[in-house]
């Protein structure tokens, strides 16, 4: 039997309705290091309307297939942008979703928007034990610059901070 072909996938804003799937995937993928649904609520509050999109200083995205959430991303753009830079605030694929690109293409949405917002570098902190997660964002430009020890709790987990210049070269 041929392999199934996998469902279309729309990228969407991150609304309200789609925080109980967000939430649920967070679990299921970060477990007791997970977001908590009041933290969510602020993020998307920080998100802005729909009218005034690039006056938010959060942009979340949220893939959607036959329905239901597959995999969010989050993006934080303050200050000066070209200064001060973008920060991946998350970004997560439901497990079952993994190794279809889906990552990737979330990432590269929140790129593109760091860069429509005239973000000079995007950072992020990535677990130092997570080397798929690692590979995905040196193969799209970033670069390690420093490591945060004992970072992610409870488990206190190292995180390497990772930094991309505008256009893709080390920060």
């Amino acid at each position: 039997m041929p392999d199934a072909v996998p469902p279309p996938v729309e990228l969407q804003r991150l609304r309200w309705w789609h925080l109980p799937e967000v939430l649920a995937i967070e679990q299921e993928v970060f477990g007791p290091e997970s977001w908590t649904p009041a933290l969510y609520w602020s993020e998307l509050a920080q998100a802005g309307s729909l009218l005034r999109p690039r006056a938010a200083t959060r942009y979340y995205v949220v893939a959607v297939a036959r329905g239901h959430v597959r995999g969010y991303a989050g993006l934080a753009v303050g200050g000066d942008p070209e200064l001060d830079g973008a920060d991946v605030q998350t970004i997560a694929v439901a497990p079952d979703a993994q190794g279809t690109g889906l990552g990737r293409r979330l990432l590269r949405a929140l790129i593109e928007e760091a860069d429509a917002r005239g973000a000079g570098r995007v950072h992020l902190e990535v677990r130092a034990d997570e080397p798929v997660a690692r590979g995905l964002y040196e193969s799209e430009g970033f670069v390690t610059v420093g490591r945060r020890r004992g970072y992610y709790q409870p488990s206190n987990a190292d995180a390497l901070t990772m930094v991309r210049r505008r256009g893709g070269g080390a920060a």
